[in-house]
């Protein structure tokens, strides 16, 4: 069997998972703080590299 080459290497999936959990701690803090310019623009940065994160996820067909 061979093993399915990845799109992406490591290091970058480990890039985007570190800055979607920065952006939702920023979020957090600053929604906390009642800063709602800068909860909201950091809750806009984590919607983002969810959703990139959700497209650079490997294709696998239904079984």
């Amino acid at each position: 069997m061979q093993r399915d080459k990845r799109r992406t290497p490591p290091i970058t999936d480990l890039l985007v998972r570190g800055l979607r959990i920065g952006a939702s701690t920023i979020a957090l803090v600053e929604l906390l703080r009642s800063d709602w310019i800068g909860g909201g623009l950091a809750s806009l940065a984590w919607l983002v590299f969810v959703q990139v994160e959700r497209r650079r996820a490997p294709f696998k067909p239904p079984s």
